[in-house]
């Protein structure tokens, strides 16, 4: 059985090597699609490649490019596919694939984005791309898929600038995460992580109060208790409510004896 099975495999091998370097491209072109429909994309990925060349102006030429990209798409290979759609788009705006080769360019650029830990740069580039896909396509089954990627990634750049800025009162910096957090806010007030934002504000400023000399501490209490309104008044149910509560009794008691 072994034995049969690897000469199937190699008579096919063989054919195919065959049809790859025929100069008939009316078989290559039918057996791309063929190898195509049958989940075989990597050999499809190489005869749509190889006949691309020859079939520049025939009716053909735009099917061909474009499944091209849509089989080193199957295969995960986004770095090639993404280019093959960008040429595509290029050389084809108004194929009836344009919409489809759009969406596809735009998803290869959005699984090539990384962690939020990461340079975010190819995710601000993606999401670029995304909204003017929803602009341009609203309603379309596409378009709520590019919906689905422009959350994630905007979450991805929610979570590293609330992370970049809490960084600093890890480091018990908490003049610098102050800071930090209120900036974040301040550039991005539907920052999804907005009440961690809110509650480490309200903390930095009270451990920076706390750390502070004594001519300086009624101050910097003082900034903790605009901080703690702050919080309370946005989310008046929060898991940090209870916390903040029992430092603010402590910094108004401190606060009422200076006075």
């Amino acid at each position: 059985m072994l034995v049969a099975a690897i000469a199937v495999a190699s008579s096919c091998s063989s054919q195919f090597e065959k049809l790859l370097s025929s100069y008939n491209y009316g078989d290559k072109y039918r057996a791309a699609l063929k190898y195509y429909e049958d989940g075989k994309y990597s050999r499809a990925a190489q005869l749509f490649e190889n006949i691309a060349v020859n079939v520049q102006g025939a009716p053909q030429e735009d099917t061909v490019r474009y499944y091209w990209g849509m089989s080193n798409y199957k295969m995960k290979d986004y770095v090639t596919a993404q280019s093959n759609f960008t040429e595509f788009l290029q050389s084809f705006p108004d194929s009836p694939f344009a919409k489809d080769a759009e969406f596809y360019m735009i998803d290869c650029m959005y699984e090539q984005t990384y962690r939020w830990e990461l340079d975010q740069r190819p995710t601000q580039v993606a999401l670029s791309y995304i909204y003017k896909y929803i602009i341009e396509n609203a309603g379309s089954e596409n378009a709520k898929r590019c919906g689905i990627m422009s959350d994630d990634l905007e979450e991805r750049l929610d979570k590293k600038a609330f992370e970049g800025a809490r960084l600093y009162y890890h480091m018990e910096d908490y003049k610098a995460a102050h800071r930090a957090l209120k900036n974040v806010l301040k550039n991005d007030a539907d920052n999804r992580y907005r009440e961690e934002i809110l509650y480490f504000t309200a903390m930095a400023s009270y451990k920076y109060a706390l750390n502070s000399v004594e001519d300086k501490k009624r101050e910097r209490y003082m900034t903790f208790i605009d901080d703690y309104f702050n919080f309370v008044s946005e989310y008046p149910q929060s898991r940090h409510k209870a916390e903040l509560d029992g430092v603010y009794n402590k910094v108004s008691k401190i606060v009422k004896k200076e006075n």
